[in-house]
């Protein structure tokens, strides 16, 4: 949300005012133009909403963006242990769309909710060691550290669930599967971090579906993760495509704005149909008022879903 900007009203309480007026309030006068429609958020606008915890940077690992923010939930009773959400943000998975600033404000509400936060940067596709398999083996590092960062910090490990944002959406669904990956694969790190479910926000779930849509647009990012065309490299796809890694085995959920030309419903819905006949329980799959970035924006309607279905599936109640 731009700076200065006050948040929108809930459509709730937006109906709740109209039904106060009068009803000739609500007719338009003769020669009255029609309000132009409210302007969806754009990726830009999610690094200016503010923040109660910048949080702490730690780094995972050697390279200048295998690192990520620690948020602690306030007022954390003493011995007492939070749950955790790994946050990963979007864009395209190559560099200049996005940073972990893009899912920020989301990690700060949630650690507000009592939800501690690990809001991870990563090498894209096109940095020194990115690709594949840099970008997803450094989620993957990232999220396993949490067991180092467990030693210093309250942090419960046995409840994590994984939060991403569009093409985050696709590496949070992957760190999902992560149990299934066979030992000699470039992608396997180790005994991975088990997590108890997965938030895709407006996340890409067909990588094949995805770049072919998309060729010209994001989709050439997907190609680049993968490192060429995926109809050439299917056993990569078959080890990094969410649609291809059911079943998970956990509850997860998936949250996109009516307006998201990234995952419209009918990819979702494919998704969810492919992972029940595999054998998942059936995925939770909301459209919510907004584009592609309002589900990064806790003070939207669309943010709102997104911290009620990440508090769901850590057993939590919003606060």
């Amino acid at each position: 949300m731009p700076a200065g900007r006050l948040p929108a009203p809930s459509y709730r309480a937006l109906t709740a005012a109209l039904l106060l007026l009068p009803a000739t309030a609500l007719v338009p006068t003769a020669g009255a133009q029609a309000a132009p429609p409210a302007r969806l958020l754009r990726a830009g606008d999610l690094d200016t909403l503010s923040l109660r915890d910048a949080g702490r940077r730690i780094a995972y690992g050697d390279d200048s963006l295998q690192f990520g923010d620690l948020r602690l939930p306030p007022g954390l009773k003493r011995g007492a242990r939070a749950p955790v959400a790994i946050i990963i943000h979007g864009g395209c998975w190559i560099s200049g769309f996005a940073t972990l600033r893009n899912t920020a404000a989301l990690a700060d509400s949630l650690a507000a909710q009592g939800v501690a936060t690990w809001n991870v940067e990563y090498r894209r596709a096109d940095h020194p060691g990115g690709g594949w398999p840099g970008t997803l083996t450094d989620v993957a590092r990232a999220t396993d550290y949490l067991r180092v960062l467990a030693r210093q910090y309250p942090l419960d490990t046995s409840r994590v669930v994984a939060v991403g944002h569009s093409a985050g959406g696709q590496l949070a669904l992957w760190l999902a599967s992560r149990k299934g990956l066979p030992t000699s694969s470039p992608l396997s790190t180790g005994t991975p971090l088990a997590v108890a479910g997965v938030v895709s926000l407006g996340g890409v779930t067909d990588l094949e579906e995805f770049a072919a849509r998309m060729p010209a647009g994001c989709g050439r990012g997907a190609v680049m993760l993968l490192g060429g065309a995926p109809a050439s490299l299917p056993e990569r796809v078959a080890l990094a495509s969410p649609i291809r890694r059911v079943p998970l085995g956990i509850p997860s959920a998936h949250v996109a704005g009516a307006q998201d030309g990234i995952a419209p419903d009918s990819v979702r819905a494919a998704y969810v149909r492919r992972a029940v006949a595999a054998g998942d329980q059936t995925p939770v799959n909301v459209t919510v008022p907004g584009g592609h970035f309002e589900v990064n924006a806790p003070r939207t309607e669309a943010g709102r879903e997104v911290l009620r279905q990440t508090l769901r599936l850590l057993g939590l109640s919003p606060r």
